[in-house]
């Protein structure tokens, strides 16, 4: 835990470092944000409103933490393997807790979750000889995601019409596609990679 927290500079930086406790507010939020999702019983009522916000929120944080990261000189080890981890126990959930409700076809959610936590098993069982850092068909993807994901959070066809439900569909079924492509791609870099190095 030793190391720069929030200054910038050239020495190591803190494992507990604020980019990385922005990310770890993340794992923290999704919990909540599901149980509202649940709570509301697919009413479309205050509770899914503000379950959708709370994603959202977290969402963003995503983007805070690498920004801080970054501009900082914070990034660590530590931080490229939990910030996936924060990613995918967010939309995971969310995936999941969409398909429980029937909003969303389970074998998407599985598809989703299949390539999720095996790259992010793959990850740890290689992570004493390196750190693999997302790709960048990787990243857009977890845009997607969060982007379908928000869109079918938010019932914003009870108001503007169905077109808006089919929106979200549409953007799931895209991120759907570039998580099985980035999947693809994240294992040829990694061959890549190990070609490189030998």
């Amino acid at each position: 835990m030793r190391g720069r927290v929030a200054r910038n500079g050239d020495t190591p930086a803190s494992t507990g470092n604020v980019a990385n406790i922005v990310t770890v507010v993340r794992i923290f939020m999704a919990p909540v944000f599901i149980w509202l999702l649940l709570a509301d019983k697919g009413q479309l009522g205050a509770l899914r409103w503000v379950a959708a916000v709370i994603f959202v929120v977290a969402i963003v944080t995503d983007t805070v933490d690498g920004i801080l990261a970054r501009r900082q000189n914070l990034v660590t080890d530590f931080g490229k393997i939990l910030d996936p981890i924060a990613d995918k126990v967010l939309t995971g959930g969310a995936l999941v807790a969409l398909s429980i409700l029937g909003e969303l076809w389970w074998w998407v959610t599985i598809v989703i979750l299949i390539r999720e936590f095996g790259i992010t098993i793959f990850r740890f069982a290689v992570i004493r000889t390196r750190v693999i850092p997302a790709v960048a068909s990787g990243k857009l993807k977890t845009v997607l995601q969060a982007v379908g994901i928000s869109l079918l959070l938010f019932p914003f066809w009870t108001i503007v019409g169905v077109w808006a439900l089919w929106l979200g569909w549409v953007v799931m079924g895209v991120a759907l596609a570039l998580t099985v492509i980035s999947g693809i791609d994240f294992f040829v870099k990694y061959r890549q990679q190990n070609r490189q190095q030998a």
